[in-house]
């Protein structure tokens, strides 16, 4: 009998939960609610908690485990969030994010089942390489996740790494912190970055590079429908609507896409030399562009990517976009309790 678990997404504004079986599909209705981020752990907890009953009073059979994604630095050993800096609270005045907060013994306590953690952006990849276009198949699958910001993940199959192995195995690093794809660097000294560094995939391919690039253009006096699609409160302006304005044949919001699609085929190219992927899934919003980015991205991977490895490495759009890490969460349920 297929096994049922529920998935968590843990969002800067909103958790959401459901039940799903070990080949991906829904047991029950997903649910979601404010997540509570910025008012302390214990009403973050509480919220998760919420949504986690709801989702298992929705499913058709009972949940054994919870798989959480969470946007952070995060040690599933310990049950702890190492660092979250969109969670936490302010005191004093001072809003002061998650660092060493345990997670999964308190919460154990509000939802009495067994709780497994990863960061979101790997575990959309597992989730990615499990019920998406990895068909729990893929040697090895990259994926970059394009939204207000860029995450990564890396999942190999065993035969993917010399030695004796179990999987599929997620890329995590010494100190469980990796794997920061968004914030390898592709042009150093290039745009900058709101963690800091400069010319790193998230600075030219993250929300605000593509509506900064696009809104100093019409500054310029460039002719574009975005205006007319945002009724000229600029401010407005996302991603989608780029999308929206290339599809209707927009020479500058075919530009802009353009050109951030130049900029990942570097991201890939390089993501294909370091690790050989068989699969490169680019999720997030923003990969709901579609070939209006990956076109000229494979173009430049070709160019960046070592022959012999580009040739084995499919670039594609993430099948599971939507709810990649409530999938990611009950892919790492499945996997741990397997």
């Amino acid at each position: 009998m297929s096994k049922c678990v529920i998935g968590v997404d843990l969002g800067g504004t909103n958790v959401r939960a459901g039940a799903f079986y070990e080949d991906g599909s829904p047991a029950g209705q997903s649910f979601s609610n404010p997540s509570n981020a910025q008012h302390g752990t214990q009403a973050v907890l509480e919220a998760i908690a919420k949504t986690v009953h709801e989702a298992a009073a929705a499913s058709a059979d009972q949940p054994v485990a919870i798989g959480m994604a969470i946007p952070g630095h995060i040690d599933d050993a310990v049950g702890q969030v190492i660092w979250a800096p969109n969670f936490g609270e302010e005191i004093n005045g001072v809003f002061v994010s998650w660092r060493n907060v345990l997670i999964r013994e308190p919460l154990s306590k509000l939802v009495n089942l067994p709780i497994y953690m990863g960061n979101d952006a790997n575990l959309a990849a597992l989730g990615e390489y499990r019920f998406g276009c990895g068909k729990d198949s893929a040697k090895c699958l990259v994926l970059l996740t394009l939204g207000t910001g860029v995450g990564g993940g890396v999942v190999m199959a065993p035969a993917s790494v010399q030695g004796k192995a179990s999987g599929p195995l997620i890329l995590l690093g010494g100190n469980k912190g990796g794997a920061e794809l968004g914030h390898t660097v592709i042009n150093y000294q290039g745009m900058d970055c709101n963690s800091g560094e400069y010319g790193s995939i998230e600075g030219y391919i993250g929300r605000d590079a593509l509506i900064k690039r696009a809104v100093h253009r019409i500054s310029r006096g460039r002719e574009t429908l975005l205006p007319s699609l945002v009724q000229n409160e600029l401010s407005q302006l996302t991603p989608r609507h780029l999308s929206e304005a290339a599809d209707l044949g927009d020479e500058l919001a075919i530009e802009v896409l353009e050109e951030a699609g130049t900029m990942l085929g570097v991201a890939i190219g390089n993501m294909i030399n370091v690790f050989a992927p068989d699969i490169v899934a680019i999720g997030g919003q923003i990969a709901k562009a579609g070939e209006w980015l990956l076109g000229p991205a494979r173009k430049t991977a070709r160019n960046v990517g070592a022959p012999s490895l580009f040739v084995d490495a499919k670039i594609m759009v993430a099948e599971k976009i939507a709810d990649a890490g409530m999938l990611g969460g009950a892919a790492l349920a499945i996997q741990s309790i397997d």
